[in-house]
């Protein structure tokens, strides 16, 4: 599978200048661990799309990945969207095998600066697996954890302008986490972050680059210093839609974008309806119209598409009845959320407690 993975790279890369002259091709599925690991041995970046948050084939997914013997010696990081910077030292210890109470851990995922959305545990079951991989290791081969999230404290956040502050440095923050830790050290990363911070160019800000309107991938693109293979993982559109042909493939399965129809197709079909875009005028954001959105090949967005199936067969996890008993957390997640002024977020988390919690 390697050296036919390797070979669909090359294809990819050798086509690429031909693609104005050349009718896009049915898109080539692949098995995934191997293709990511074969993209690895060539990238300084290999960046992966979550799809949907909670999402079981995803997660399983990336547990395949991390325990694959060929990942190890290939990557040295793993960058993650679903862990906060403050707790880097925590994360660090706990990989490398050290005793850390479970308390502790805990706040990697339950402090970022996204309330509630790490919580199921299939987050806190990552990195168990990574410090399960890292256990039979040589320290200078185990995996480094890298947290992506801003280093928000949550004892300080009074108001919802208060968390704005931390949200708009999210993009901006992992990509020099990345810079500094990762490709000023010559190393090489897997990142695990949701697809909107993976695009190359915003498309809420018409695919221009504007400040705030950022993503990870944006950042590193404009610094040039690093090569870099994204990886999308669609969670609102069914693949077999966009190619019939997809309804072949068994799941879960990568394929390349340039030069074939899937990656031909205008970026906004891949993302919610509803997005908005956006254009400065006078230094704020003003909203524009239809009729003046751009048009982006995907192939231009992200250079392959993880299948993980029909959205019909797409499972979620969900928060473990112990988690709604804990009174702590339960007021702790209350509060937060109606600090920043997301009362409909509290009453459905309410809703997903009930009737256990307090």
């Amino acid at each position: 599978m390697a050296r036919f993975t390797g070979l669909l790279f090359g294809l990819a890369t050798v086509c690429a200048s031909a693609q104005s002259t050349v009718s896009p091709r049915p898109a080539t599925p692949v098995e995934p661990v191997a293709a990511i690991i074969d993209a690895l041995r060539s990238h300084d970046i290999v960046a992966l799309d979550e799809g949907a948050h909670d999402n079981e084939q995803s997660h399983a997914l990336r547990l395949a990945l991390i325990r694959h013997p060929a990942l190890i010696g290939t990557v040295n990081d793993i960058v993650v969207e679903f862990g906060s910077a403050r707790y880097q030292d925590v994360i660090d210890r706990f990989v490398r095998g050290e005793p850390v109470d479970a308390d502790a851990l805990r706040h990697v995922w339950q402090d970022t600066t996204q309330p509630a959305v790490w919580d199921v545990p299939m987050y806190e079951a990552f990195f168990r697996a990574v410090r399960a991989v890292n256990a039979p290791l040589a320290k200078h081969r185990q995996l480094r954890v890298l947290l992506g999230d801003p280093p928000i404290d949550w004892t300080k956040i009074r108001t919802a302008q208060d968390h704005f502050a931390w949200l708009r440095q999210r993009d901006v923050h992992a990509a020099d986490l990345i810079q500094r830790e990762v490709l000023a050290k010559r190393r090489r990363a897997l990142l695990l972050f949701g697809g909107m911070h993976l695009q190359r160019r915003h498309i809420s800000a018409n695919y221009e680059t504007i400040d705030g309107a950022e993503t990870v991938i944006s950042v590193l693109d404009r610094a040039g210093q690093a090569r870099i293979f994204t990886i999308a993982t669609p969670a609102t559109i069914d693949l077999r839609t966009l190619e019939p042909a997809v309804a072949a493939w068994p799941a879960p399965r990568l394929a390349i974008l340039r030069g074939t129809q899937l990656g031909a197709i205008d970026f906004a079909r891949y993302v919610p309806s509803e997005t908005t875009r956006f254009a400065l005028r006078d230094g704020a954001p003003t909203p524009l119209p239809r009729e003046q959105w751009r048009v982006k090949r995907m192939e231009d967005q992200f250079d392959a598409v993880l299948y993980l199936g029909p959205l019909s067969a797409i499972t979620f996890e969900k928060l473990p009845s112990a988690l709604c008993e804990d009174a702590a957390y339960v007021r702790m997640r209350r509060e937060r959320l109606i600090v920043l002024n997301q009362r409909a977020e509290a009453e459905r988390f309410e809703r997903t407690c009930r009737p256990s919690a307090p």
